[in-house]
């Protein structure tokens, strides 16, 4: 209650000291429509997971795969039809015989001479209804542990699309806070050698130093200023990038909670080498199902040499009638009914199961090979990242001790040179080391952020 007076109160106060302009100014900034949408990194994390195309394909290959086994079971149901139909015979075809073969003969006629008559009416309704029913089948049992099989499998899809969503987006939210972090060292770097270079001009003036001296550090100041244009670029292009991997707008800003050095103290805070489980990775889960895929196809093959065994239950009318309109009359139409069994059993298939089985057995051997490289590959990704995470973090720290040897190196110089015992050269070529030292810094240090990014991301410890 109290806030909700207090944001009423801001509005009459804004509107007596400045109009409808004020409170129009008040509601483009407080109203949450208008609001910079701010993000930590999980948050980040969270939006891209919820937003992003490939993740939503994943879970659309979920509903397929429950489709799949939807329409798998539905082949062990009852499948009923109808069937209605009605004949108009323009000429009605017409049995034949011999004379004197059988019951029918005339005696009019010489034996072996052709007797033709017709056998139906010139009109033929039908109306019958079917039902057939699946009573065992090996290959209808195999397809449904299948179909569940190929649901785990689009599962694992979904989860593997989720580490790749959380990997981009880490990396470019460590992007922006880097370069950000970047751009306002060198803006402070600017504003320093800007003062100095009016510093050194006023000394100009005064006849204190040469005009040389003052071109040297405007050169300087004009690479600097060149720079800090190139990394605010950068850096809007590294936020683009970020918006992209979150799927968020790409015309809206973004606000980051998140602050580097907190980022950077907690992710390198835990690096420690553990046990490594490769049932954390979904690249050796995705194998195992695409392993049981396979054995369900050979089991398949050998479920088609069992018999398969179905039930149908058939009933109709067929009327019939010399003239079209009599066949409506209730005495024509005549029920039957009957019922069947169906048994199917294979015998000899030209040995088709026999190549089709070493084919499967073939896929499962490549699959377990498969498997075995993955383990020898995911040993070796985690070695190397392990390595290249221990390498990025000590070229980090020793590129903090050379930026603050440099920074050091800078505010002696300069105190040198307003003294009036220290070169101008030597200001240019302390900035210049600085400038150096503070790219390496960031690039080392953003290595780093990358490298244990690696790290995780081998371990299976990325997203869990």
């Amino acid at each position: 209650m109290k806030s909700i007076l207090r944001t009423f109160s801001e509005r009459r106060t804004l509107a007596r000291t400045g109009g409808w302009l004020a409170v129009c100014l008040w509601l483009a900034v407080a109203w949450p429509g208008h609001a910079q949408t701010a993000y930590s990194l999980q948050q980040a994390i969270d939006y891209a997971v919820q937003n992003n195309n490939s993740v939503k394909n994943a879970q659309l290959d979920i509903v397929n795969a429950n489709a799949r086994i939807g329409e798998t079971r539905a082949i062990g149901l009852p499948q009923i039809s109808g069937q209605a139909q009605l004949v108009h015979n323009i000429k009605i075809q017409q049995v034949i015989l011999e004379n004197g073969a059988g019951p029918f003969g005339d005696a009019n006629l010489p034996i072996g001479s052709v007797i033709a008559f017709p056998f139906q009416l010139k009109n033929l309704g039908g109306v019958t209804l079917n039902v057939n029913q699946l009573l065992f089948s090996g290959s209808y049992f195999v397809g449904l542990q299948a179909a569940r099989t190929y649901r785990q499998l689009s599962e694992k899809g979904l989860a593997s699309s989720k580490i790749t969503v959380v990997e981009n987006v880490t990396k470019a939210y460590y992007g922006v806070l880097v370069n950000r972090e970047r751009l306002g060292l060198l803006q402070a770097n600017v504003e320093r050698l800007e003062k100095l270079v009016n510093e050194t001009r006023e000394f100009n003036r005064n006849g204190l130093v040469e005009k040389i001296d003052v071109d040297r550090l405007e050169v300087q100041y004009n690479n600097l200023k060149a720079e800090a244009q190139n990394v605010e670029r950068l850096v809007q292009l590294s936020e683009s990038l970020l918006k992209f991997q979150m799927n968020a707008p790409l015309n809206e800003p973004i606000a980051l909670t998140e602050k580097l050095t907190d980022l950077t103290n907690t992710s390198f805070a835990t690096v420690t080498e553990t046990a490594f489980d490769y049932n954390r990775r979904i690249e050796y889960s995705l194998l195992q199902e695409q392993r049981e895929l396979n054995l369900l196809d050979a089991r398949n093959i050998r479920a088609a040499r069992l018999p398969t065994l179905g039930a149908a239950f058939t009933t109709g009318y067929n009327p019939a009638a010399s003239r079209l309109e009599n066949i409506t009359q209730s005495a024509r139409w005549i029920n039957y009914s009957f019922v069947a069994l169906q048994l199917n059993v294979p015998i000899f298939g030209g040995l088709s199961s026999r190549y089709q089985m070493q084919q499967k057995r073939v896929a499962v051997q490549k699959t377990e090979n498969d498997i075995a490289q993955f383990k020898r590959a995911a040993d070796l990704q985690v070695q190397q990242s392990n390595t290249t995470l221990q390498n990025a973090m000590e070229s980090m720290k020793t590129q903090q001790r050379n930026l603050d040897l440099a920074n050091e190196v800078v505010r002696v110089t300069r105190i040198k040179y307003q003294q009036g015992v220290g070169s101008n050269i030597e200001v240019v070529n302390a900035e210049g080391s600085l400038r150096e030292a503070q790219t390496n810094y960031y690039a080392a240090l953003y290595d780093a952020l990358i490298a244990k990014v690696d790290l995780n991301k081998a371990t299976g410890e990325l997203y869990k």
